[in-house]
């Protein structure tokens, strides 16, 4: 018989993570991730990987490969070029959402595209980008991908599920994950703007930008996180222009 779980909230201070700074990179890592190693953080619930980059312009992460997760990018500033060796590419942009599935393995490169055009004018600038790995339920799967613009549903309001493998969100989430017990949210909120979150076992609240208020903890700024388990149903209020990024998650590994 499974022990209940005890009900808590773990928050984790922007400066608290590891770092990784190269000449091009700057690498904000909630687990560990790569040489950063601590047994006692390896994951919440079923996320590994939430990673916070900034990328120079003209740099990026050449051809490498993964297997076996499902992963997710979310582009805060600038833009992200995608290739892929199943033959999928693309460019992030703020409110386009991007799943891969790596599957049996995959070969991609991401790169800042720090001459797409945006309103008829190249930019130069860097991109600062969250990305986010789960396992998926099943091993030996297809690689696959999925890109989507959700940017006017974002500015509408609200707590929207943007990555998803639940079947409650069918036909409501922008991208589909092979993982039928995990799903992403995002907000984009201004300044009083409040929004519940999900009442699961587990939850990953990440503040991408901006500062909030969370019910019976306070204030959470940029960078900073809330690991929940069993402690969900909260209110998030915006005390600044602000988006996050929740995982609600109904195992852990």
């Amino acid at each position: 018989m499974t022990a209940p779980l005890r009900p808590s909230i773990d928050v984790r201070r922007a400066d608290e993570r590891f770092v990784t700074r190269l000449t091009w990179l700057e690498s904000r890592h909630s687990f560990s991730f790569g040489p950063h190693y601590d047994p006692a953080n390896t994951h919440h619930g079923l996320l590994l990987v939430n990673n916070e980059d900034v990328v120079a312009a003209g740099s990026g992460f050449g051809p490498h490969p993964h297997r076996e997760m499902e992963i997710v990018t979310w582009v805060l500033q600038g833009s992200l070029a995608h290739q892929d060796s199943a033959g999928h590419s693309g460019v992030l942009t703020p409110g386009l959402v991007q799943r891969m599935s790596a599957g049996t393995g995959v070969v991609h490169s991401e790169t800042n595209d720090a001459w797409h055009l945006q309103g008829g004018q190249p930019h130069n600038e860097p991109v600062h980008l969250v990305q986010m790995w789960v396992v998926p339920d099943e091993s030996g799967l297809r690689p696959g991908y999925e890109q989507r613009d959700i940017d006017a549903a974002l500015r509408r309001g609200g707590l929207l599920p943007i990555a998803s493998g639940m079947p409650k969100h069918d036909g409501e989430a922008a991208v589909r994950i092979g993982n039928r017990r995990a799903a992403l949210h995002a907000a984009r909120m201004q300044s009083g703007d409040r929004v519940q979150l999900p009442d699961a076992p587990f939850l990953h609240l990440f503040v991408a930008l901006g500062a909030i208020d969370l019910e019976g903890v306070g204030t959470l700024g940029a960078g900073d996180a809330a690991r929940f388990t069993a402690s969900g149903g909260r209110q998030v209020t915006a005390t600044a222009s602000a988006e996050i990024l929740t995982w609600e998650m109904y195992a852990r590994l």
